[in-house]
């Protein structure tokens, strides 16, 4: 089987919608669930975050909640010092896996699953 994920995607951006419709194209759920899985999907990932724990999709990646420290910064046009607050931010790391996909070491993404 051809494993091209997103064959008409246009843009680069892919979206909650387009998901959707892949779900409803590939395993035959109807479009309202399709939809609602996807909504619950990110949902789950979103509560998580804002709770400050972290989120491991196996074979995929992690997104990790990370503390930045208060520091000072720099207005670049006026070159006037300005405190930066501490804040949370959210990072992902990308697993071996995908890792090695991206870069054409599992061929076609036999062993991605």
């Amino acid at each position: 089987m051809d494993r091209v994920i997103l064959p008409t995607l246009e843009t680069p951006t892919l979206t909650k919608a387009e998901l959707a419709e892949l779900l409803f194209e590939r395993l035959g759920l109807n479009k309202r669930e399709s939809k609602d899985m996807v909504e619950a999907f990110f949902e789950l990932l979103h509560e998580q975050l804002v709770a400050g724990n972290d989120a491991k999709l196996s074979g995929f990646g992690n997104f990790q909640i990370r503390r930045k420290a208060p520091r000072p910064g720099r207005n670049p046009r006026t070159g006037e010092a300005i405190p930066i607050k501490a804040r949370n931010v959210v990072t992902f790391h990308a697993s071996h896996k995908l890792k090695a996909l991206v870069q054409g070491e599992i061929p076609n993404g036999d062993d991605f699953e």
